[in-house]
């Protein structure tokens, strides 16, 4: 998650009837989990799950709601997992141990820190890190204490159908999903898709000197938010396949002044429900 300042949660109601969630053993052999920070990023699954399962179930653990249904045809756990690296992580074991996930896609906004990288574009990662993570001098800046990594590679072949999926995204589905006048409204012209480093802290970068750090720090960096290099670090140590997409809603410095709310709601929902609607089409 990126923009965090201008978010104030609000609680889920009314989406689907509680209800005992299957037993680990009777889920199905493939089962994806699909997390998200924001509620408007994943309430336009959950409904577009409520309404092809209409025995989808939820089930609430650690104070959240997990979504066990058919999705696009497709096996799935969806999760509000909040804002930041720990919320990421707690949320990321519990769907592992709880819910027998086989392969984990984390889809938010970020902010851009490639030089290429502009605003609506989307950057999907090949290996994340965490920007935060100093345990100097014991261990080396950026590297996971006791584990020996600084970086964690995202899943070949999951990256590799979410990144299609968001290349056809932007060559078919674009112009309907969002139209040119929204676009226009957030200075959004022509996006287009990078695949490369995202890095994660519990921190919002918002000025021309954090970014400048960071792209010192680590000169392959495109993106920068608030939980994937946790989420991924978890997928590493479980075995898990992971995959991160994410909609770049600003340039984490002071040159971008986004209405936050309004972007995720008129763009960036619209991407990440298009492009997931296709990844999960492709794995049918």
């Amino acid at each position: 998650m990126h923009g965090a300042r201008t978010f104030r949660p609000r609680r889920h109601t009314g989406m689907l009837a509680l209800s005992s969630f299957p037993a680990f053993s009777a889920l199905p052999a493939m089962t994806l989990g699909i997390l998200a920070a924001l509620p408007d990023e994943v309430d336009g699954l959950i409904a577009a799950m409520r309404h092809e399962d209409a025995r989808a179930t939820k089930r609430t653990i650690g104070m959240r709601d997990y979504y066990s249904g058919t999705l696009h045809g497709q096996p799935v756990v969806l999760v509000l997992a909040r804002i930041g690296k720990v919320a990421a992580a707690a949320t990321t074991v519990t769907l592992i141990r709880e819910f027998g996930v086989n392969e984990i896609v984390f889809s938010g906004l970020a902010g851009g820190v490639g030089p290429e990288v502009r605003v609506g574009d989307i950057v999907v990662a090949d290996r994340t890190v965490q920007h935060d993570l100093d345990a100097r001098p014991l261990f080396p800046r950026h590297e996971v204490p006791l584990l020996a990594r600084i970086e964690f590679p995202a899943d070949p072949g999951l990256t590799g159908a979410l990144r299609q999926a968001a290349e056809d995204f932007l060559r078919q589905d674009l112009a309907t999903e969002v139209p040119d006048g929204v676009l226009a409204r957030f200075g959004v012209r022509d996006p287009r898709l990078h695949v490369g480093m995202i890095a994660s802290g519990d921190q919002f970068i918002g000025s021309p000197a954090a970014v400048s750090g960071l792209r010192e720090q680590l000169p392959a960096l495109q993106a920068v938010e608030m939980e994937g290099a946790a989420l991924a670090q978890i997928c590493y140590e479980y075995g898990v396949p992971y995959a991160l997409l994410r909609t770049i809603s600003d340039r984490a410095d002071d040159t971008a002044h986004v209405d936050f709310s309004s972007f995720l709601r008129d763009v960036a929902s619209h991407y990440s429900g298009a492009i997931l609607r296709r990844f999960l089409d492709a794995k049918a």
